[in-house]
């Protein structure tokens, strides 16, 4: 009975994620043509933040509650799904355009943050130090950004014109802009944390170990609002958003979340968790790699990114 329990509790998370992501999404893009910001921007931030609540959530609770270590597990695992499995998804069901500047900007930043969170790691612990970093970084990032917005909005705008002005398309009121984008965001953090509740214990009830639950089914449960945030978008042909908010899901969940964890108290870096943190960083090199001669992931693409995800699944086990 309480499997059966689960199971009802696992589809209705699923439920509120589909249609969650897709109100977040139709949401946040009109909300970037209503501001004359860059649906790019909009992915890295807004979008990005927004679908990375449940990571926060559970590793900031983790570290209040003592048990920081999940905080490092959760993360990692995160950041790998949402690259080859979320984005790889996306690319297979259609091919993603990938902007110049998140080429030449935000996917070697992402590579290098995430070798110095490695680094950081070495010595079997992310300390305060190292949380301050972190979250310095994620400050200067945040400040690029806003001041990158900034300036494209000027320069297409040089005189501060309105920038809906000829525009044919009638504009939805700003408030049911932002009530969507709302309901959207809530719907994806209550449908993730019905999900990851009920996989745990459906996990928990077939005796897998505590480590492979971290890096695999929580961390698949926290970035189940990427994943279906990014793939609703691709499938409405918002490359940028659904590119962006991965890119930006990942800077967020080691920058902010590693970094404000570190600070409540030191995160354990258990030393099996070198391998996954060099398989993030390799995951990131390959986005990298494939996106930078075209500005495109192709399909075959997205089907060797599935493909990598399979091979590192099958190594922790």
């Amino acid at each position: 009975m309480g499997m059966i329990l689960q199971a009802g509790l696992l589809a209705a998370g699923f439920v509120l994620l589909v249609k969650g992501a897709g109100w977040f999404v139709s949401g946040a893009s009109g909300l970037a043509e209503r501001c004359s910001i860059p649906p790019l921007v909009v992915g890295l931030t807004i979008v990005a933040m927004g679908t990375s609540l449940p990571e926060a959530a559970v590793s900031l609770s983790a570290a209040l509650k003592g048990n920081a270590g999940i905080t490092v597990g959760n993360i990692l695992g995160s950041n790998i799904l949402n690259i080859l499995i979320i984005l790889g998804l996306s690319a297979v069901l259609t091919p993603l355009r990938v902007e110049k500047s998140v080429v030449r900007r935000e996917l070697p930043l992402l590579a290098a943050v995430t070798a110095l969170l490695l680094v950081q790691g070495l010595d079997g612990t992310a300390g305060r130090l190292d949380g301050m970093i972190l979250l310095a970084l994620f400050a200067a990032y945040l400040f690029s950004l806003l001041r990158t917005a900034a300036r494209e909005q000027h320069e297409e705008h040089p005189e501060g014109t309105d920038a809906s002005s000829g525009s044919g398309a009638p504009q939805r009121p700003v408030w049911r802009i932002l009530a969507l984008t709302a309901a959207g965001m809530a719907a994806v953090v209550v449908g993730s944390n019905l999900a990851v509740d009920a996989a745990v214990e459906i996990a928990r009830f077939f005796g897998m170990s505590e480590r492979f639950i971290g890096l695999t089914i929580v961390a698949l449960g926290t970035s189940l609002p990427e994943l279906f945030t990014s793939v609703s978008a691709a499938r409405k042909g918002e490359a940028d958003i659904a590119v962006g908010n991965i890119v930006g899901s990942n800077f967020f969940n080691v920058l902010f979340i590693v970094g404000a964890s570190a600070i409540i108290t030191p995160v354990p870096f258990a030393q099996a968790f070198l391998f996954d943190c060099a398989v993030s960083l390799a995951a990131a090199a390959a986005l990298l790699a494939f996106s930078a001669r075209t500005g495109q992931l192709k399909r075959w693409q997205g089907a060797a990114m599935l493909a990598g995800y399979a091979a590192y699944f099958l190594a922790i086990v």
